[in-house]
């Protein structure tokens, strides 16, 4: 078996997909995607594809995955990092297909029978924040996330600090104390400003604080961690195992959120997790992506022991028709129930694309981008 061709299908919202075709008929799909930046990551894919995994057999993951990363003098990175992410989901999609097995078979197995999975809550107004928590419970979810703040300034005065505070403690009184809540400060929070306002969370009982400082800024996580019984997580915005090493060995992070679409895919994921393990460390996969991302990040999800929940970024079914369900064959292969995902079985990534809707959808012109903020004077702002 060869790998004879690819495709790239770039797709509202804001998502890349990638088909890989091999010389049996088999198919296999990954999404390989920067938000914002879905060209250049398509280009990186091109490369790599054009210049070495083309006619390679497409078992042997692992050591294509070696050569996708060492293969460049330079390496890392968001853009090639996602671009091999997307390759190596669509590698385990074959192999599972090719074997009859879903890809958690091919991994070791499943080490639980259902994930949890949590949802972010939109709204900017305290009263908006609360009602779409109240909401989200109801309909199920055990755990939620939401936003601390939008722009913030190196340092703000008391009654902004109160803001923050005052917006976590009322969708902790809304949703009582059986709910996970995760507060995202998204780095949008200077350091000096996260030792103020996360000691003032602990009354709150909140599952952890998701990115207290910039990725560029981590070498302060464990002072801030001294600071608060407050649990601290980050990741999202690391891409390899070697980005994670100096985090673990440093300490002060309790939960890292690798992104399957980001952080290598699923090889690398498995590896970070681990590695994760070995320092008594939960994982919390970060994918507010698509469905191909998803189905990638529940078959790790499935077989991790360290987990502690899934992280998703669209309507998962019973859920009114969401953007995701317009490329599946079956969306209820997501099926919701209290608070927990069923595991995918199917071989493979365990989902079934309308490759038909695909084609149809990725001729639209679409350009997304994340907005750039200003603060007041006119300086930018972290998004």
């Amino acid at each position: 078996m060869k790998i004879v061709d690819y495709e790239l299908f770039q797709v509202p919202p804001r998502w890349l997909f990638l088909k890989l075709e091999t010389s049996d008929g088999l198919i296999g799909w990954g999404e390989p995607i920067v938000e914002g930046r879905a060209e250049t990551v398509r280009t990186a894919v091109d490369e790599v594809m054009d210049s070495y995994l083309l006619g390679k057999d497409p078992h042997r993951i692992e050591e294509h995955w070696q050569a996708m990363y060492r293969g460049c003098f330079y390496r890392g990175g968001p853009v090639l990092m996602s671009a091999i992410a997307g390759i190596d989901q669509a590698l385990w999609d074959l192999k599972g297909r090719a074997f009859g097995a879903p890809v958690y078979e091919l991994l070791g197995g499943k080490t639980r029978d259902k994930i949890r999975v949590y949802q972010w809550i939109g709204g900017d107004r305290t009263d908006e924040v609360g009602t779409e928590a109240e909401q989200l419970c109801d309909v199920g979810y055990t755990a939620l996330k939401m936003d601390a703040a939008n722009q913030m300034r190196h340092l703000e005065p008391p009654a902004v600090v109160d803001e923050v505070v005052s917006r976590v403690e009322h969708v902790r009184e809304t949703v009582g104390p059986s709910i996970d809540v995760v507060v995202d400060f998204r780095g949008r929070i200077s350091k000096s400003l996260a030792k103020r306002i996360a000691p003032k969370l602990e009354p709150f009982d909140i599952a952890f604080i998701e990115e207290p400082v910039l990725p560029e800024n981590l070498e302060y996580l464990p002072t801030l961690a001294s600071q608060t019984t407050v649990p601290l997580a980050t990741g999202e915005r690391l891409y390899s195992r070697w980005d994670f090493k100096p985090l673990f060995e440093r300490g002060g992070v309790d939960v890292v959120q690798p992104d399957v679409s980001h952080a290598g895919g699923i090889s690398e994921m498995v590896r970070i997790a681990n590695m994760a393990e070995a320092h008594d460390v939960a994982v919390a996969p970060n994918c507010p992506l698509g469905p191909i991302a998803l189905a990638a990040s529940l078959q790790v999800s499935a077989t991790v022991p360290n987990l502690l929940f899934q992280d998703h970024g669209f309507d998962i079914y019973p859920a009114p028709k969401s953007a995701a369900d317009n490329y599946l064959d079956d969306a209820s292969v997501f099926e919701f129930i209290d608070g927990y995902l069923d595991l995918l079985d199917e071989p493979g990534l365990g989902i079934g694309i309308d490759e038909e809707a695909v084609r149809e959808r990725s001729q639209r012109n679409l350009n997304w981008h994340n907005q750039v903020w200003r603060q007041e004077d006119g300086s930018i702002a972290e998004w």
